[in-house]
């Protein structure tokens, strides 16, 4: 018992030191990144946060969603209408830039948690695909397929680099935020659903209450990574709503494994990164994309993270032998 005591000690500490090891690269990125490597990194932290609203409903909750680009896109339509048309502050912009997603995550997700399996994961992509329709339509306000252009941050936060320490602030708050709430009974109960929601129902749990909960912080946090994407891109368009966009965090969390809080993060970065770098060999990256992601499916159906977590369950079994 002991003996399992330390190694269980011991692996925290390896975990801390891989942590500390990664946030002091992520501080000391802009000394030794290019401009347009430091592009992508911000790309990926906002999109990672994405991920991480994606893998709320799928990885924890056991359900899937192809509407989170319509939260994303909100919340950046959000930002540049009222920094665009109405001239409200860029700190009021970027919190209405959560709270117009949760409003609408509220409203959605009152129809869909009434739904399981493959019948919720149509709805949200139904539900997607209207809030893209009516922003696409909606020339005279959304400025329809043209979007809107000409977004700038204060002054404070113009340079890449200053903005990419703003990005870098959010993503690491709101992904403690996200990893507290899964370790919380709040997020044991959404597991305990995922598992078996008959028994979980049971125990006189209401889990519609709770999974509308979860859509709601879901689309508040997709919202949030629209929000301060936006002011650092300067522009927003109809593409940040589509189905199309909804895809990418569920090949992340595929590529990365659904079952661990970092795998949609690592999966997200892959994405991101491999795509810059093919880009620069072939437009036809959604099929070198695709390939890789027929990959992981086929020789590591938990992920990237999934696997490794699963080799190393394995040595340690073998170890107590």
């Amino acid at each position: 018992m002991q003996r399992l005591e330390v190694a269980a000690n011991t692996s925290g500490i390896r975990k801390s030191w891989w942590l500390i090891l990664l946030l002091i690269l992520f501080f000391i990125a802009p000394s030794f990144l290019t401009e347009f490597y430091l592009t992508v990194l911000c790309e990926a932290l906002v999109m990672s946060m994405l991920a991480l609203s994606f893998n709320l409903l799928f990885g924890y909750m056991g359900q899937l969603s192809f509407g989170q680009a319509a939260f994303y896109g909100l919340g950046g339509y959000t930002v540049a209408l009222l920094m665009m048309k109405t001239h409200l502050s860029f700190w009021l912009s970027i919190l209405a830039g959560i709270l117009v997603p949760s409003i609408i995550g509220v409203i959605v997700g009152f129809f869909c948690v009434r739904l399981r399996g493959i019948y919720f994961a149509i709805l949200t992509l139904a539900f997607g695909q209207l809030i893209f329709f009516i922003v696409f339509k909606w020339h005279n306000f959304t400025g329809g397929d043209d979007g809107i252009q000409g977004i700038f941050p204060p002054e404070l936060l113009k340079s890449p680099v200053s903005y990419y320490y703003f990005i870098l602030i959010v993503f690491l708050v709101s992904s403690f935020i996200v990893w507290k709430i899964l370790r919380s009974p709040f997020g044991q109960t959404i597991r305990s659903m995922r598992e078996n929601s008959e028994r979980t129902e049971f125990l006189g749990i209401n889990i519609a209450r709770y999974q509308l909960i979860t859509f709601v912080i879901a689309a508040a946090l997709a919202g949030l990574a629209g929000a301060i994407w936006v002011p650092f891109y300067r522009s927003v368009a109809p593409s940040y709503l589509t189905w199309v966009k909804s895809g990418e965090p569920v090949m992340a969390a595929i590529l990365g494994g659904p079952s661990i809080f970092f795998g949609p993060i690592l999966g997200m970065f892959i994405m991101t990164f491999f795509h810059s770098w093919v880009l620069g060999f072939t437009v036809y990256w959604p099929v070198v994309m695709g390939a890789l992601i027929l990959i992981i499916i086929f020789f590591l159906p938990g992920g990237i993270l999934g696997f490794a977590q699963e080799k190393l369950n394995e040595r340690r079994e073998a170890k107590r032998k």
